[in-house]
């Protein structure tokens, strides 16, 4: 009579057990749901169809037997955005009137089309070597104003798409962004 009343209460659940058992379960099935939301939202890209790429060739006037070259064109200008970071932060310091100032900034290149992403990443060391020779041009009174912030993207966008014009024979990056900055 004992060994029967022993079974029974280990095949049964108390209702605390119960909730937490269900409170666990509702818990995985939301992060299920949202996890394949996110992966949805972040891996449908924007496709771009031939159509649409016609459609703008005939809108460009690029009938006049230069339609492949301007086809790579409006499709590197069309195509999804991609964004090839820098491996580190760029540290350096820069003269100034008053004192020497010590500027970190943290870069990100941003391309059109992962043939330029691979290319982009294939010379990133060459990039790096580029963008320090153009920051270490700086001054840190022109880097203490948002316009010499400016200026100094502006300037190593077109060392940049110089440098990659004479190696891969395109400009490869659309723009230098400069997702940290900091002076001290």
């Amino acid at each position: 009579m004992a060994d029967e009343k022993g079974e029974g209460k280990e095949l049964e659940l108390d209702g605390k057990g119960k909730s937490k058992k269900m409170i666990i379960i509702i818990a995985a099935v939301v992060i299920l749901a949202v996890g394949g939301g996110a992966a949805f939202f972040f891996m449908g890209g924007d496709d771009v169809s031939q159509e649409q790429l016609d459609a703008e060739l005939d809108s460009a006037g690029a009938g006049d037997g230069s339609e492949g070259e301007a086809a790579e064109d409006v499709a590197a200008s069309i195509g999804s955005a991609l964004y090839v970071p820098m491996p580190r932060p760029f540290r350096f310091n820069v003269p100034g009137a008053a004192r020497d100032r010590f500027v970190e900034i943290r870069v990100q290149l941003l391309v059109r089309g992962s043939d330029n992403e691979e290319a982009a990443k294939k010379h990133v060391p060459l990039i790096e070597s580029t963008l320090l020779s153009v920051f270490s041009q700086s001054n840190a009174d022109d880097l203490a104003t948002s316009a010499g912030k400016i200026s100094l993207k502006q300037k190593s966008l077109v060392e940049v798409q110089k440098m990659m014009k004479d190696i891969e024979g395109n400009n490869v990056v659309e723009k230098v962004l400069f997702t940290g900055f900091v002076m001290q």
